[in-house]
């Protein structure tokens, strides 16, 4: 066995025991591209060695992907076929664990209409929406992985040799998931057991209020009463943890839905929807998005936060230190899982259920009477940088410093 493929063995194991630790006789729903194919075939034989019960793949294609944006009937994309939520679902209420497998090109729907992409993402997310509760309480395991694509390779290292490019993109994905490490497993347990720690500090200080002051940001957002700050690692319904984000750097919450005022400017370029925006600036009032601008993709931010009345709000409020291996290594992937990893960062659209005391049990009317906010989406885009500065507010109305010029402050 070679040394990449021993380091794509590792990498498989880390997806099925850290990801979205499969347990016996439980069903394991993968959806990858067909480009994907020989991890997923990995994926499957560790999967059935642990002893679940099936594997499930649904496979994609960007090249047909494209083709469909471009040529197919408008009301293709304003429906969702029931039997493709009815299956998810149905998995999800069985208990299944779904891996996402991604080696997105962030051009991939460049050219194409946005508000083709809007439609589609938008009777998706409402067709998924029992999914998704699913999904963001817990009550299922879920992980997302990576690998390189050429287009993907081509973007995010256009100065190295074209025949190079993958090759280093493998090489940095093993970085951030600390393949290169002596004992992954070992070292993520490490890693985990630290954003815990920070975790526990925030839970303990019970902020009112963050205040976000940086080049182009100036920013206030409340927190809902009983928010709880979560990390790395989660757990699901049946007491199994799992990590959703492979990697993860971050520790967040969720924030009151209706106490977001202020600007904040982006600091990284956010690839969605096949789209690349950047340079974007969004202001708040009363928590509602009242204004935005982007330098690049101005039509396709535009469409994100008309998705629903849930995609004017904030959902999501995660810190990550400029001192972080993602960030540190200088590398722009264009891909949220990756960048939003090097920064700190805010979501929009839905809060997940298990960032307030109880929220898991909540029924939806429930978590909106507390606070947070649901919508068919959930996007993070990233505000970070080292010129960054965050203070909480506490209940007497006391200011500390959380971050100083991007790093944490304690």
């Amino acid at each position: 066995m070679s040394h990449f493929e021993a380091q794509l063995s590792k990498y498989a194991d880390l997806a099925v025991q850290i990801g979205v630790n499969v347990q016996p006789g439980q069903i394991l729903v993968v959806s990858a591209p067909i480009s994907a194919a020989e991890f997923v075939r990995l994926i499957t034989a560790k999967a059935y060695a642990t002893g679940v019960s099936q594997v499930k793949v649904n496979w994609s294609d960007e090249f047909i992907t494209r083709q469909q944006f471009e040529h197919a009937a408008p009301e293709v994309f304003s429906k969702t076929p029931t039997w493709f939520a009815g299956e998810m679902t149905e998995f999800a209420e069985n208990g299944a664990a779904f891996l996402h497998v991604i080696a997105e090109d962030p051009d991939a729907l460049k050219g194409i209409d946005p508000q083709r992409i809007a439609t589609y993402q938008k009777t998706r997310g409402a067709a998924l929406t029992k999914y998704r509760e699913y999904q963001m309480s817990d009550k299922v395991s879920w992980s997302i992985v990576a690998i390189p694509s050429q287009p993907w390779a081509d973007k995010v290292f256009p100065d190295v040799p074209a025949e190079e490019r993958v090759d280093k993109l493998w090489e940095a994905i093993f970085h951030t998931v600390r393949l290169d490490r002596e004992d992954p497993v070992a070292a993520w347990q490490e890693h985990l057991d630290t954003l815990e720690q920070k975790a526990n500090i925030l839970n303990a200080k019970k902020y009112r209020s963050l205040h976000y002051i940086a080049p182009g940001t100036d920013l206030s957002i409340e927190l809902p009463e009983g928010h709880l700050w979560a990390q790395g690692d989660s757990i699901n319904a049946k007491g199994h943890t799992f990590v959703a984000n492979m990697p993860t750097e971050e520790v967040f919450t969720a924030p009151l839905k209706t106490g977001v005022n202020g600007t904040v400017r982006s600091t990284k370029p956010l690839s969605h929807g096949g789209h690349i925006i950047d340079g974007f600036s969004i202001t708040f009032e009363e928590g509602r998005i009242v204004s935005v601008s982007a330098e690049q993709g101005q039509e396709a931010l535009e469409h994100l936060i008309a998705m629903d009345e849930g995609a004017k709000y904030l959902g999501e409020v995660a810190l990550v230190p400029h001192k972080s291996p993602i960030s540190e290594s200088n590398i722009l992937y264009f891909n949220t899982l990756f960048d939003e990893n090097a920064s700190n960062h805010l979501a929009i659209g839905t809060a997940y259920a298990f960032c307030i005391e109880g929220g898991k049990e909540m029924t939806q009317d429930e978590l909106i009477a507390h606070g947070l906010n649901t919508s068919v989406t959930h996007v993070d885009f990233m505000i970070g940088s080292s010129e960054m500065d965050i203070y909480g507010i506490t209940a007497d109305g006391s200011r500390e410093a959380v971050f100083l010029k991007g790093n944490w402050a304690f």
